[in-house]
């Protein structure tokens, strides 16, 4: 089994839509007549949740009606925040066939359908035009692609010239303590959002996006560390689930019953100093 379908499976669920809109009823609100904002608590699957979405976006220069690249847009949380809120044109790809078809469902729910939609495939060989998007962003994406020299230069492909890329990511803090296939990979503590095991996970450090960027054709241009504020939002999740366990609506749908354990780990691992979540924004040149 490749790399990539590996990464599709632990993803899937399979009940996932079906769970969503169960536990969205049972918080009162109407399946039918959904908001952007009514579903954030599940789908901003990143640390940071719909602040950190927030944040980037006021970094990104949107404009309503530009063409948006999401890579890797799970189910369409942040996609639907863009074009709801900002009036982007977003298209997001994702290898994750359940991921795809409840980010299309629910953003019809929305009433978002006409500026968000979604493809499944491959981030490495997308089926889209040369220059097709004014502007691309990846997620807590990185963390499940080990070539991000490719992946960079297939987002440069598709972007136009000058294009601002944005990348929020979960990255090692040293050279060679994480990665599958790294005698160090210890360093991260399993299971994790992203992966049971090292089998799927590929973290990368500041300085390996920096060059692979650099050389897909992309000059970095801002960088800031957002270690404080994933610890702050993570230890608020953890303090609310210590009060009251999981809410109805939550990541726990899309992580399942270690939701617990995943999220302990990351944050010990932030607190440490093993990870941290970065953001990089760079420009095609």
């Amino acid at each position: 089994m490749s790399s990539e379908a590996k990464v599709a499976g632990h993803y899937g669920q399979g009940r996932l839509e079906e769970l969503i809109l169960g536990a969205v009823a049972r918080e009162g609100k109407d399946p039918e007549n959904l908001t952007a904002g009514d579903l954030a608590a599940v789908d901003e699957f990143h640390v940071g949740g719909l602040e950190a979405t927030q944040d980037l976006a006021r970094q990104m220069e949107l404009r309503a009606g530009m063409r948006l690249l999401d890579v890797g847009s799970g189910i369409g949380g942040p996609a639907r925040y863009f074009a709801g809120e900002h009036g982007c044109r977003v298209t997001g790809i994702d290898l994750t066939e359940e991921f795809v078809r409840v980010a299309g469902n629910l953003t019809k729910r929305t009433k978002l359908d006409g500026l968000a939609e979604f493809r499944q495939g491959s981030a490495l060989e997308m089926p889209f035009e040369q220059g097709a998007f004014d502007g691309a962003y990846m997620i807590h994406v990185g963390m499940n692609i080990a070539d991000k020299a490719g992946i960079f230069r297939e987002v440069r492909r598709v972007v136009k010239a000058e294009a601002v890329f944005t990348i929020f990511d979960i990255m090692s803090t040293a050279d060679g303590r994480a990665g599958a296939g790294r005698a160090e990979a210890g360093a991260i503590r399993y299971p994790v959002p992203w992966a049971l095991s090292e089998e799927t996970s590929f973290v990368g450090t500041r300085e390996e996006y920096r060059e692979a960027l650099q050389k897909a054709g992309f000059e970095v241009v801002r960088e800031r560390g957002r270690a404080a504020f994933g610890i702050e939002f993570t230890e608020r999740v953890v303090a609310r689930m210590a009060q009251g366990g999981a809410p109805g609506l939550g990541l726990h749908l899309l992580m399942g019953e270690k939701t617990p354990i995943m999220i302990g780990n990351i944050l010990a691992m932030m607190k440490e100093g093993v990870l941290e979540p970065v953001e990089l924004q760079a420009r095609a040149v």
